[in-house]
């Protein structure tokens, strides 16, 4: 089993940022990808940004290219989501993921997630 933890939400005003935090723990994989995710309410789950655990390949939805960024330290197994510019649409329960195939965006790839961190972006 792969346990996965998030940290980091909370409320922040549009154009502000927030880093998001999943630990990992666990059985992990020689080749793996982490994946965040959120779910707005009333919204089906969607991708949000991948990164290859081993190689570092990383992968974003067009909505937050250019805002999010997703990076990984493999000495403290965890994985960041730092968000920047952050607009009301943003707002969601953020959910952390991983999959044994790296570089998926859809989240039927992935077989382990954690519990989720709400961040509230205000107008």
């Amino acid at each position: 089993q792969v346990q996965l933890v998030e940290s980091g939400g909370g409320l922040v005003q549009a154009g502000g940022s927030l880093r998001l935090s999943c630990t990992i723990s666990g059985r992990t994989f020689s080749s793996y990808g982490l994946g965040w995710f959120r779910q707005a309410p009333g919204k089906e789950r969607e991708f949000v940004a991948t990164i290859n655990w081993s190689a570092g390949t990383t992968h974003y939805a067009d909505s937050v290219k250019g805002r999010f960024f997703i990076s990984r330290e493999n000495f403290r197994n965890t994985v960041y989501l730092q968000m920047s510019n952050l607009k009301p649409e943003d707002t969601a329960v953020y959910y952390c993921a991983a999959s044994r195939i790296a570089g998926v965006r859809n989240a039927r790839d992935y077989n382990y997630w954690g519990q989720g961190t709400q961040v509230t972006v205000s107008s």
